[in-house]
């Protein structure tokens, strides 16, 4: 699970990709300039761009809150729903990951369901794994097949799904923080948020609450 994060906006649109676990060593054509060396996981520590992404993934998930909220104002959590459909390969550690932020936070919990606020996709991209938003108020967490075979697949998929809940990457940090990826290396197989990540996230909701709820009742 490579959490090398590379956030490209593309020409055709506002797409945003945020959190991926970026593949290394594509060989280029013979007789081409040479590319530039990819960052290494452990080294490659992030960019403005980066968190400018992230957040614009993360508010795209609160505009489909607030549309929740307007339904349902008294609510006291957030309910998040995703489509998995697009991710067969994967629907065991998307299970797990939804398990594992689930008995980890309380102000926002995920739940599987058609049309959902973010979907899940698959299959191969030099970027490795990554969380993106076309910048319409829906995003989509997509799962690379040679990423998930080099590391945890389910801790790839818990760290990106940390990146719809609103945190950041945090690649010099520990195997015990998920976020941190594929800095602690191949190793690494924990796909459980620290303390300090669960905290953050209850946080982000206790306050994304209040802005859904504030979003719903200005329309």
């Amino acid at each position: 699970m490579k959490l090398s994060q590379r956030f490209f906006a593309t020409a055709a649109g506002l797409s945003l990709a945020v959190g991926g676990f970026t593949t290394l060593g594509v060989a280029a054509p013979a007789g081409a300039a040479e590319a530039p060396a990819a960052p290494s996981y452990a080294q490659y520590n992030g960019s403005s761009a980066e968190k400018k992404a992230n957040d614009a993934f993360f508010a795209a998930v609160m505009d489909a809150v607030a549309e929740k909220r307007k339904k349902n104002p008294g609510a006291e959590s957030v309910t998040v729903t995703y489509d998995a459909s697009g991710a067969p390969t994967f629907a065991a550690q998307i299970a797990k990951s939804t398990q594992i932020w689930n008995s980890s936070v309380a102000n926002v919990q995920l739940q599987e369901g058609s049309g959902g606020d973010f979907e899940y996709r698959e299959g191969n991209d030099p970027r490795g794994s990554y969380a993106s938003t076309d910048g319409h108020g829906k995003g989509y967490i997509f799962l690379d097949y040679a990423q998930n075979e080099e590391y945890d697949s389910t801790r790839v998929t818990a760290h990106e799904t940390g990146h719809v809940l609103g945190l950041p990457d945090t690649y010099d940090g520990p195997c015990s923080q998920l976020m941190s990826g594929g800095g602690p290396g191949t190793s690494c197989t924990n796909a459980q948020p620290d303390a300090q990540e669960s905290a953050k996230v209850e946080q982000l909701w206790a306050n994304g609450f209040d802005k859904a709820l504030h979003k719903a009742n200005a329309r």
